[in-house]
């Protein structure tokens, strides 16, 4: 039996008890909470609030007049007294070649550190570096944060920049509502921009038509007049630099109006880096929109490396007397908006588990009530990346992936194209489970039964479908985007893998759920050559043996078949796509496409441009 304490160990244990207590429900800095925060710090209990640090960078080189504006208006913000906000600031030193007017630049150089070192900052610490020699603004950028933790931001400032005095409490609630709620966070999000939104990078991109209310919306652009970035994006951005300028890889885009400036002024910029990588990685940027064209940074557009004269100021700033009522408010990341460097909106997430899914998302997808079913299962990361640059190209955007639950498949529903998780999909078709397939043929019955399900749902919608092997390239959209004027209800091309089925009354008739019972039932039974066992092969033949009629597609006129037999080919004309068997090796088909222009992607498996097709 324990005797009970004695006397003079009470007060120790209930010591002892509280720390305990304490530390159990003490909260983490670190910890992402699903709360949502509101814009004004009262409403956000002290105890909840997750803890990081903001430093303002400043960009400045000679123009002191501009320094002061952007200084002043920093100085001016309203702060919070319990959030220290840190100043670093970057004067950039004049070029040490240049022999004229040697002692004005010097005079000017000491005249901006004397502003600055008399320059009070009570908001947190002040730390000015001043360069021995000229680096140029892309050095200024690049060099200006290495990110000590992940609840570390920086707000980067070039020195032409006036701030709104609502700038920091609207940055305190973009981190807290994007970074640190949980249910609001991605990781593919870099950061946000306080300027106002105007540029569309992307040649023949779509006119920035927005809106007429302000709000928060999202776009890949980065806008470097007042641009808060996010710790994780920046260091994988940084070292993405570092490994491209290592071997001399350059961060040319075609189709970008920026990649233009980088041929013309090289690495004074450093813009385009930024954009390369954006554009591979599929990150986007938060933006936001206020009435009568305001926002909280504004650029007075000084003349220096951008501007060869001043331009003036490229808006008005927002205070206290402009606020409308919807300046509050943070929206959810799932109802915002997202957009693309052609401002061609984007819509992530779509990803179909179960016919219900597939049918909220086919009318989405088709065009012309037509719908291409393109197939990954057996087409590697490359081949398919490839093939949607061509897509883009083509400007063909009814497509919809079917494939097996992969990394790849969710990273492209992430970058907005629509997919269909094959696993997920099949098991939740209650018919599915009770048609008793034999485990010898799963995988190749899984294959057949997914496409067949998703022609039934398009049929049912009254849409046209081709179903296509992700195996090939597409040189034109004449076919794919305009349904075929037939009497006949079903085209097949057996070596291309390629099926069509018509919309009509007879053909829905015919695809029924007993037909698909049928296939289960057919596959078992049917001898097929090995590299025949295909969708098309099957549902030829299972038609055929009904009595329907399947039309052959003239595949020597509608595609070209490459491989490793017939070296230094050239492209034929006329032709709808370029396709190879399963069995080719990934450098044959590299090298093949790239013989006749059609490997369009880069070392990073992104595309090599940006085409831009006005909507």
């Amino acid at each position: 039996m324990v005797s009970p304490p004695k006397k003079h160990f009470i007060p120790f244990l209930l010591l002892l008890s509280l720390c305990i207590l304490l530390l159990l429900y003490s909260p983490h800095p670190n910890l992402i909470s699903t709360q949502t925060f509101p814009l004004n710090p009262l409403y956000i209990p002290s105890t909840t609030t997750p803890t990081f640090s903001l430093t303002i960078k400043v960009l400045t080189f000679n123009r002191l007049n501009s320094l002061t504006r952007c200084l002043t208006s920093l100085s001016n913000a309203h702060y919070l007294p319990h959030h220290p906000v840190h100043l670093h600031i970057f004067i950039d030193h004049f070029p040490n070649q240049s022999e004229s007017n040697i002692d004005l630049k010097l005079r000017d150089s000491l005249g901006i550190l004397q502003f600055v070192d008399g320059f009070e900052w009570k908001w947190g610490q002040k730390i000015v570096h001043y360069r021995t020699s000229n680096v140029g603004l892309q050095a200024q950028w690049l060099e200006a944060w290495w990110p000590t933790s992940d609840d570390e931001f920086a707000f980067v400032v070039e020195d032409d920049l006036e701030l709104s005095p609502l700038f920091f409490k609207y940055l305190r609630a973009l981190v807290l509502n994007y970074y640190y709620n949980a249910s609001n966070f991605s990781p593919f999000v870099y950061g946000a921009s306080l300027q106002r939104p105007r540029f569309v990078p992307g040649k023949r991109g779509n006119r920035m038509l927005l809106d007429s209310t302000s709000g928060l919306f999202l776009y890949q652009l980065v806008g470097t007049w007042g641009q808060l970035l996010f710790p994780k994006p920046w260091k994988e951005f940084r070292l993405w630099y570092d490994d491209h300028k290592a071997k001399d890889i350059k961060p040319f885009l075609e189709g970008m109006v920026t990649t233009g400036w980088y041929k013309k002024m090289g690495e004074r910029i450093w813009t385009p880096w930024f954009i390369k990588f954006v554009h591979s990685r599929g990150y986007f940027n938060i933006y936001s929109k206020f009435p009568d064209e305001k926002s909280l940074s504004v650029s007075h557009r000084d003349v220096g490396v951008n501007y060869g004269k001043t331009a003036g100021p490229d808006s008005q700033l927002l205070d206290v007397n402009s606020l409308d009522s919807k300046f509050l408010e943070m929206k959810s990341l799932s109802t915002m908006k997202w957009y693309d460097f052609c401002f061609r909106k984007v819509v992530p997430g779509r990803v179909v588990r179960n016919l219900n899914d597939l049918g909220s998302i086919l009318p989405s997808v088709q065009t012309k009530e037509t719908v291409l079913l393109v197939s990954l299962f057996g087409a590697s990361e490359a081949v398919t990346r490839n093939l949607l640059c061509h897509f883009e190209r083509l400007n063909i955007w009814n497509y919809i992936f079917i494939g097996p639950a992969t990394d790849l498949l969710f990273d492209l529903a992430r970058r907005g194209y629509p997919v269909i998780d094959a696993d997920r999909f099949l098991n939740n078709i209650r018919s599915y489970k009770s048609m008793g397939i034999q485990e010898s043929n799963a995988r190749f019955m899984k294959d057949i039964l997914l496409k067949a399900y998703v022609v039934k749902k398009s049929l049912e919608f009254s849409y046209n479908t081709w179903v296509v092997d992700g195996n090939m390239v597409f040189v034109n959209n004449d076919l794919f985007l305009e349904p075929i004027d037939s009497t006949d209800n079903f085209y097949a091309g057996e070596s291309l893998d390629l099926f069509f089925v018509k919309n009509s009354p007879s053909a829905l008739k015919i695809w029924a759920d007993n037909f698909l019972y049928d296939v289960v039932a057919m596959v078992d039974k049917i001898s097929l050559p090995r590299d025949s066992r295909n969708f098309v092969s099957v549902m030829t033949k299972l038609l055929e043996q009904k009595g329907f009629s399947v039309k052959r597609i003239d595949e020597k006129s509608f595609g070209m078949k490459i491989g490793n037999q017939n070296l230094n080919q050239t492209l034929e004309t006329n032709k709808q796509v370029a396709y190879w068997s399963r069995e080719l090796d990934m450098d044959s088909i590299q090298k093949r496409l790239q013989e006749f222009s059609l490997w369009v992607i880069d070392k990073d498996s992104s595309c090599t441009a940006v085409v831009c097709h006005q909507s």
